[in-house]
C-alpha cells in the first residue's frame, strides 16, 4: 500500500501515536507524517504510506489553523496546558484594540519558538530541556503569515478571540496567542486549535482514526495516490526511451520552460517521481516508479 491518509488528529494524541496507530491498523512498516502537532491540537495531520514517505519533504509547506486565544493569562507552555505565570483580568480590553494589534503579525515576522516544542538546540528537544529545567536561549526565526481573520470575540475578565490564521510552515500559533498578549500588555496563550489545512490536504474530506478503522474493516478504505499531493508542482511528461533512461537516473533535455521542481510522468499518465529541471535540462530528484 501506498500513498497518502488525511487523518484528522485527536485531542491529546502525539503526532507520534498517530503513525504508530495506522502503522498497526494497516499491518504497514513504511509509514511517516508531515508538520507535527502539539498533543492538545486536532486537525489535518497528512500521513504518508509505504513508498510516499519519500515524498513528504515535496509537499508544499503552507497551513491553515482555527485558534482561540485567552488574553490575560500566561503559561508556561503557551497553551492552557502548562501552569499559569500570571493571570491578570482585562476585561476593559477591546476588540478594537486587538484587531489593532493583530497587523503586527501579518507578512514576514521575526518570532521565538515556545519553549515547549520539538526544535533541536545542539541535538536536543526543546521540550526535553525544558522538562529537565534548563534555560536555553531560543533563537529568533522567520516565518511568514499570509493572512489572520477575526472570527468571534468573547468579553470578559479573560477575554477569549477566535481566528483564522494561513501560514507558511514553521509557525507556532502558541507563539503567536504569546506575542498578542505582550503587545496588549495583559499576556495571552492558546486556548484551542485546530488544523483546517496541511500541505494541500483539508479538513473537510479528513478521516478520524474510528473513520480509519470502520472503512479498513469494510474493505472500501483507499488511500490518496501519491501525486495528487504534488499538485503546486508543474509537471512535465517523457516519452517512453526518455522515461526509461531518467528513471535509471540519466538527465535528460527537456524542452520546457518550468525551472525549480517537477512531477514526471511518462506519457501523461504514469508518476514517475520528482525531478529538478534546470537549463532544459531534467535532473532526476527521487525515482519514485522506476521503470523495468
Amino acid at each position: 500500500m501506498q500513498g497518502f491518509l488525511n487523518l484528522n488528529k485527536p485531542f491529546d494524541w502525539t503526532s507520534h501515536d498517530c503513525v504508530a496507530r495506522v502503522r498497526k491498523l494497516l499491518r504497514l512498516k513504511r509509514v511517516g507524517h508531515a508538520g507535527t502537532l502539539d498533543p492538545a491540537a486536532t486537525g489535518v495531520l497528512p500521513i504518508a504510506l509505504g513508498k510516499a514517505t519519500r515524498l513528504l519533504q515535496y509537499l508544499p509547506g503552507e497551513k491553515a489553523y482555527k485558534a482561540s486565544i485567552r488574553l490575560g493569562v500566561r503559561t508556561t507552555t503557551d497553551d492552557l496546558q502548562g501552569e499559569i505565570i500570571s493571570s491578570q483580568p482585562c476585561a476593559g480590553l477591546s476588540l478594537a484594540e486587538v484587531e489593532t494589534a493583530l497587523t503586527q503579525f501579518v507578512g514576514k515576522i521575526e518570532q521565538i519558538p515556545p519553549i515547549y516544542s520539538a526544535i533541536q538546540v545542539e541535538g536536543k528537544r526543546l521540550y526535553d530541556l525544558a522538562r529537565q529545567g534548563e534555560t536555553v536561549e531560543v533563537p529568533a526565526r522567520t516565518v511568514e503569515v499570509f493572512q489572520i481573520d477575526i472570527l468571534d470575540w468573547r468579553e470578559g475578565d479573560f477575554p477569549e478571540l477566535d481566528v483564522a490564521i494561513a501560514c507558511g510552515s514553521g509557525t507556532y500559533i502558541r507563539a503567536i496567542a504569546r506575542d498578542l498578549g505582550t503587545v496588549l500588555n495583559t499576556g495571552g496563550t492558546l486556548a484551542a486549535l485546530t488544523r483546517t489545512q496541511s500541505s494541500g490536504f483539508d479538513l473537510s474530506n479528513s478521516l478520524t482514526l474510528k473513520e480509519l478503522d470502520a472503512r479498513l474493516q469494510a474493505g472500501t478504505f483507499q488511500p490518496i495516490i501519491p501525486d495528487v499531493a504534488l499538485q503546486h508542482l508543474p509537471s512535465v511528461n517523457l516519452p517512453p526511451e526518455l522515461a526509461r533512461r531518467w528513471c535509471q537516473g540519466q538527465k535528460t533535455s527537456l524542452n520546457s520552460d518550468n525551472s525549480g521542481l517537477v512531477r514526471v510522468y511518462e506519457a501523461e499518465t504514469r508518476f514517475l517521481g520528482i525531478g529538478q529541471s534546470q537549463d532544459e535540462i531534467l535532473i532526476p530528484q527521487m525515482v519514485f516508479e522506476p521503470i523495468s
